[in-house]
């Protein structure tokens, strides 16, 4: 059961976690997908099509870089749209994850 719940949660928290990578710097999604498998153990698949719909709900903006070593690589960044629900995400999360934090550990933290 505890494991079901770990993927419900790596899930839940997946959107937030691409938009604060691509907050920081623009990236591809092979180095996105590379980064939250070593943080926090998300497979690749999940990651594109996550990309196909944030680029959709014009959240994110694609651009091509020429790679030294094959077909140019398709960046991601954050468009102002993104930004701004970047910001909401992230207040949305404090908010949720002390109301939990209280809840579960009672205030003692």
């Amino acid at each position: 059961m505890p494991e079901a719940i770990e993927i419900q949660l790596k899930k839940g928290a997946l959107e937030l976690c691409v938009m604060a990578l691509l907050a920081r710097a623009d990236s591809y999604a092979y180095e996105i997908a590379s980064e939250l498998a070593a943080a926090i153990g998300m497979g690749e698949g999940t990651i594109y099509p996550l990309m196909r719909r944030l680029q959709s709900d014009g959240l994110v903006e694609t651009y091509l870089v020429e790679s030294p070593a094959g077909p140019p690589r398709k960046y991601y960044r954050l468009s102002e749209a993104g930004r701004k629900s970047f910001t909401g995400q992230k207040e949305a999360w404090t908010n949720f994850s002390a109301a939990v934090d209280q809840v579960v550990f009672g205030g003692a933290k």
